[in-house]
């Protein structure tokens, strides 16, 4: 069957429109495949339609002869006048390599050097090209400074639309330099709160554009751990925050001058802003930002800067092209963007996700500690310099134990390390309360000892699990379409929660006293696991396109996954059974029979 299929693709031939023509034998073939005695005749226009987007987005590729897609690679070139002979022929080649990249054995005519290239992408994933670890380097150097950003987020989608992701990236770092030059000037608090307010300006929509830009140029394997590198990299800001803390608490005075200590942790802010706005343009636009545009041509020539050969390039782009051609059917023209975000399933699904992880990055309690944690020390027993010296501590923990997630967050992915580090979270948050009932009177070390352990535990857990993943979970999550709007809503939830935490902590303390109040916070990071368990789908390893498949699945089908996989985890970990796991996505190397959601659907579930 598989060869008749191959032969009837190959008839296609030279055909401007064989790929329209593969692409509809690909669903023909794979619906076919379901049992007869497992079809329902009752089957809706628009679930079938739903299972057909499905059949595409699974790999639209799939099933097609290397000679057809060949044809398709060169059509694709010429149709957008993609570069020269040379060019052709990686297109050629690189439509071959889309369908299956793990099959470059097979693929005939490669030379030698690309076979060797191809074969370490899979052997040494962190093999790649320089200037794509440049990108991250600066992406991370952005992170460094932070400020008021819940406004500025909305001017994300204007931004990357009229300037793309460089450019957005320059003006928003331009802007964050020069407002945190302007807070070392000011005179009163409401001075100070108009600086801020437009700092915020330049944070929104780079703590936006950032990841998503991050996300677009690096390959599946390796895309959460440069991503990744956003968080990672704020709390290394953060730290460096406590570093100039203790480095200008003691300087005093000059004549004319009040308060140069804060005047100068304050505008030291702007450096890592400055380094950005230099050295940004020396790097690629995205690929895919400039696909958006219909520039093929230009996110080709980005690519291959981002690669190590054309067929690399080539592949990835038509790969990314063909994706988002089926990615089209899942688009419902008739309605405004914004509102897709909601009234499209695939969108609403990454939406809910997305917004459950960035709220959870607040309500997890992490910013309580990096905000208040001086305080929280001095209330524990510690003098003035030994609480700033502790915070220090808790600054150093939340980056280094971020390194870690570099490899995890790829190889164990984010949806486990969520399901693992939130009880651990919500443990350590009750032993840090608790310890505030420790007598401070006749137990003084031992309670300022608990609860600098508590604290520190507390990020530890944190630092490669609710850490990163939002960023980089919420920069993937999307399709093409509404990414920049979705991400703008990621982070403006993130920073409105911050917010929030931020001027209630006080009032919350005060009513609940400081054991209530971390038991309030690691109470929710029980809710938080609750809804990683049920409502979060795994994004690791795939494309960016190739997770429109991934959040095709039904919410409810999901959340009864997420429920069977409690008994799976006790059975296979504690009792130690040798029991298979199950496979939710079609792309998990499972027959199309064997896909658990397209069952239940057609149960009427």
């Amino acid at each position: 069957m598989e060869h008749s299929h191959q032969d009837g693709v190959s008839s296609a031939g030279s055909d401007p429109n064989n790929q329209s023509h593969a692409l509809h034998e690909h669903d023909e073939r794979n619906h076919s495949s379901i049992p007869s005695n497992r079809r329902v005749s009752s089957i809706t226009a628009a679930e079938r339609a739903r299972r057909n987007v499905n059949a595409k987005l699974a790999n639209p590729l799939a099933g097609v002869s290397h000679a057809t897609l060949a044809n398709m690679g060169a059509t694709y070139a010429k149709k957008h006048q993609v570069g020269d002979d040379e060019d052709i022929r990686a297109f050629k080649l690189g439509a071959c390599l889309a369908q299956d990249p793990t099959k470059y054995g097979s693929i005939a005519g490669l030379t030698e050097q690309e076979l060797e290239v191809l074969r370490k992408e899979f052997t040494n994933r962190w093999s790649q090209p320089r200037l794509l670890y440049v990108v991250i380097l600066l992406c991370s150097t952005c992170a460094a400074v932070q400020g008021m950003a819940f406004i500025g987020c909305w001017l994300t989608v204007p931004f990357n639309d009229i300037f793309g992701r460089r450019g957005t990236i320059f003006i928003t770092c331009l802007f964050s330099a020069v407002a945190c030059f302007w807070q070392g000037f000011v005179n009163t608090w409401w001075h100070m709160f108009i600086a801020r307010f437009f700092l915020g300006f330049g944070i929104g929509p780079k703590s936006a554009t950032v990841p998503i830009y991050a996300a677009e140029t690096t390959p599946p394997g390796i895309r959460g751990a440069l991503v990744m590198q956003w968080q990672m990299w704020t709390a290394f800001g953060i730290m460096l925050g406590y570093v100039a803390d203790l480095m200008f608490f003691k300087v005093s005075d000059r004549p004319g001058v009040v308060g140069l200590n804060w005047r100068l942790m304050m505008a030291s802010a702007m450096l890592p802003a400055v380094i950005v706005v230099c050295f940004v343009f020396m790097v690629p636009e995205s690929p895919r930002w400039y696909m958006s545009k219909n520039r093929h041509y230009k996110a080709y020539e980005s690519m291959t800067r981002l690669r190590y050969n054309k067929v690399q390039a080539a592949r990835d782009v038509f790969y990314m092209h063909t994706l988002l051609e089926a990615e089209e059917e899942i688009k419902d023209k008739r309605k405004n963007i914004i509102l897709e975000l909601v009234t499209v399933p695939r969108n609403r699904r990454a939406l809910i996700a997305s917004e459950i992880v960035m709220f959870m990055q607040q309500f997890c309690g992490v910013n309580v500690i990096a905000y208040y944690s001086s305080q929280i020390f001095l209330d524990g027993g510690f003098s003035e310099i030994s609480a700033l010296s502790a915070s220090l501590g808790f600054g150093v923990i939340n980056w280094l134990f971020a390194l870690p997630a570099v490899y995890t967050i790829d190889s164990f992915g984010r949806r486990n390390l969520l399901l693992t580090t939130f009880p651990l979270m919500s443990l350590f948050l009750f032993f840090t309360g608790f310890s505030f009932l420790i007598p401070e009177d006749t137990m003084h070390t031992p309670r300022i000892g608990c609860i600098a352990l508590g604290i520190y535990l507390f990020g530890i857990v944190y630092s490669p699990g609710e850490g990163p993943v939002p960023f980089t979970y919420s920069a993937e999550a999307y399709p093409l379409y509404v990414r920049a709007y979705g991400m703008s809503l990621a982070t403006a939830t993130t920073w409105f929660f911050n917010f929030v935490l931020s001027i209630t902590w006080p009032s919350l303390q005060a009513a609940f006293t400081p054991t209530g109040a971390f038991s309030w916070y690691a109470g929710w990071n029980i809710v938080g696991f609750v809804l990683v368990l049920l409502l979060l789908p795994e994004t690791k390893g795939k494309t960016l396109e190739e997770l429109d498949q991934v959040f095709s699945v039904p919410t409810h089908i999901h959340a009864a996954y997420g429920l069977r996989q409690v008994p799976y985890f006790f059975k296979r970990y504690l009792l130690r059974q040798h029991i298979e796991p199950e496979r939710l996505y079609e792309r998990e190397d499972v027959a199309d029979e064997d896909a658990g959601y397209d069952h239940d659907t057609e149960k009427g579930m």
